[in-house]
């Protein structure tokens, strides 16, 4: 799985930016449903970085299942990704993904990896067409598990 296809998307109010990765969104509307001063899907952007203060945007970017939200601080550009601290927990969701919360690195059988940080959802239905991750397609399958 190439990098340098996925699709990643930036937005900022000055202060801080949101960084979203569509390919990694399991779509479980935490987001919008949280802030929808910031996040609504039926705009366009659909991110709005002035919708709401910094310190707002950061605690709900934190709640991202999927880790599809991240952000970094305009200050700090440069630093590379925040790592999260302490231990690494395995989630088995009903009906949904493997979410493992901690920093990672996922090797792929072509050799190549890619560090995970915060929080990464794994397939477990196996239709996700973004393999090994979750896409969300459980749904659509009705994925019991």
């Amino acid at each position: 799985m190439s990098e340098a296809k996925k699709t990643v998307k930036e937005y900022s109010n000055g202060e801080v930016t949101i960084v979203w990765k569509p390919d990694v969104c399991i779509h479980s509307e935490m987001c919008f449903k949280g802030l929808p001063t910031v996040f609504d899907p039926k705009a366009r952007p659909w991110i709005n970085a002035e919708g709401a203060n910094t310190e707002a945007i950061m605690a709900q970017v934190n709640k991202c299942p999927s880790g599809a939200l991240s952000y970094y601080m305009n200050a700090d550009a440069g630093a590379g990704p925040v790592e999260t601290e302490g231990e690494r927990i395995v989630e088995i969701t009903q009906n949904g993904p493997l979410m493992v919360y901690g920093n990672i690195t996922v090797k792929f059988p072509d050799g190549k990896e890619a560090k995970q940080h915060r929080v990464t959802a794994f397939c477990r239905c196996g239709a996700s067409s973004n393999k090994p991750f979750c896409d969300g397609t459980h749904r659509k399958v009705e994925f019991r598990g």
